[in-house]
């Protein structure tokens, strides 16, 4: 219980103060007309906003310096089409990772992240069982050690579980690689003692914190490091999105292939989630596991 809430302060408290930080720089940076169109996303998504030069940019500086540290970014360029990461896809392929999946085909990959938990994923799960929709949930240690009965349904009922670290930490500040691989194989040896099998090996980097050799020790590791290309800012358990809101956020943004970020976490998502999926469909979106991008 004291690890549970000492990582929802800590997470609560990274979220707020990075963007204080972020938006008093981005401000400076970019216009006011360019910064609005880009810091919906970017404020959805939690983590860094970046501007369309920059997106173009980043694969450059990150192959030229493999541990530079760079906070996962997107912007929103384009209507109904993939946001422009600050690594490309094609970048990202060398290493097994991805934010989206084919542009080309109508198809939504549903995920969560969950650090504690909060009430409503049982009634998260009620609403992909009806829906018939597969999801990843991307855990750490913590959540799986003390809410087995949730994972052995996650696992029971066709839905990926990823790794999401077993402490949160900032992984692309970690050089070492023994360091790197113990915040992975713990959640793994926790998962194994939960539900009797081995993880599926999905990683999502905690904070989106990442570095081009943060990749290649995950890839050596045999995972696949799964960003996203549609969230939003549904992580303030106290200060709740309206399911207006909600609705308005992410569906005008959603694309085919969009890899999408939830928390499960949050009231807003449990309550609106089936409203979602509907639309989606009614939109010709379908749903698949994370293991059909590429395929």
């Amino acid at each position: 219980m004291f690890l549970e809430k000492r990582y929802r302060r800590a997470v609560l408290r990274i979220y707020s103060t990075m963007w204080i930080e972020i938006n008093k720089k981005r401000a400076k940076q970019i216009g006011t007309g360019a910064l609005a169109a880009v810091l919906a996303i970017g404020l959805a998504a939690g983590y860094r906003v970046v501007n369309p030069g920059e997106a173009k940019k980043m694969p450059e500086q990150m192959t030229a310096g493999s541990l530079e540290q760079t906070d996962w970014g997107l912007s929103f360029q384009t209507e109904g089409q993939p946001p422009v990461g600050n690594a490309t896809a094609e970048e990202l392929a060398n290493y097994n990772a991805y934010y989206c999946g084919d542009a080309a085909k109508k198809v939504l990959y549903l995920t969560f992240d969950a650090g504690f938990e909060n009430g409503y994923t049982a009634e998260i799960l009620n609403v992909l069982k009806k829906e018939k929709v597969p999801a990843a949930f991307f855990l750490v240690g913590t959540y799986i050690k003390e809410n087995a009965a949730l994972v052995k349904r996650m696992e029971k009922e066709g839905h990926i579980v990823g790794n999401h670290t077993m402490t949160h930490p900032n992984m692309s500040a970690i050089s070492e690689e023994e360091a790197f691989r113990a915040e992975l194989t713990q959640v793994e040896e926790i998962y194994k003692e939960v539900t009797g099998k081995k993880m599926q090996k999905y990683y999502r980097p905690p904070q989106g914190k990442f570095s081009i050799e943060n990749l290649k020790q995950a890839q050596k590791l045999g995972y696949t490091t799964a960003f996203w290309s549609l969230a939003y800012v549904d992580w303030y358990v106290d200060k709740q999105p309206t399911r207006e809101e909600a609705l308005e956020k992410l569906l005008p943004r959603t694309h085919s292939g969009a890899v999408i970020l939830l928390h499960s976490t949050s009231k807003t998502n449990a309550k609106v989630l089936q409203e979602l999926i509907q639309k989606w469909k009614e939109e010709g979106y379908t749903f698949k596991p994370l293991s059909a991008i590429g395929k």
